[in-house]
């Protein structure tokens, strides 16, 4: 079985220090500015594997001695979603860390009801079906969110 959540004591920092990484490479690529209230959300994001709403992300700002309004948030939400370095749970309205921001993708979320965690998966096969549907109708997609909401394995087991 492929555990798509991280184990319980994983490196974290290491994740964050390879997110990190990745999105300097994709700003670079499409040379776009991460500038340092970017970077603050999108490492504040990438803090856990839970999803983060807009405010929680105002709060841990405000709570680092930050001055930041709403709005300077919901940008930098903007920017890194444009560049797929996040993803946006609609569900929820609240934002995870995309582990392959460097390839376009349709990915399918997977939630945790009990522990607040997501993961996310990238199923060929479900996402051909998707666009195949699609170009059946002629429908183009725009946006595509696939929610699965359950137990982890971590979860379930205990």
């Amino acid at each position: 079985m492929s555990d798509l959540f991280p184990k319980k004591g994983h490196d974290h920092d290491r994740c964050v220090h390879s997110a990190l990484a990745q999105a300097e490479k994709v700003c670079d690529s499409e040379n776009a500015r991460f500038t340092d209230m970017r970077r603050k959300v999108f490492t504040l994001i990438w803090q856990s594997h839970k999803a983060v709403t807009a405010y929680e992300l105002l709060d841990a700002l405000t709570a680092e001695g930050q001055r930041v309004q709403p709005p300077t948030v919901y940008r930098a939400l903007e920017f890194l979603t444009e560049l797929g370095l996040v993803h946006r749970i609609e569900s929820l309205n609240a934002y995870f860390g995309c582990d392959r921001p460097d390839c376009e993708h349709l990915g399918q979320y997977f939630i945790c009801t009990d522990c607040g965690r997501v993961a996310e998966a990238v199923n060929e096969d479900m996402s051909n079906a998707v666009r195949k549907a699609a170009r059946s109708v002629g429908f183009t997609i725009q946006a595509t969110t696939v929610e699965i909401k359950g137990l982890c394995h971590d979860c379930a087991t205990h």
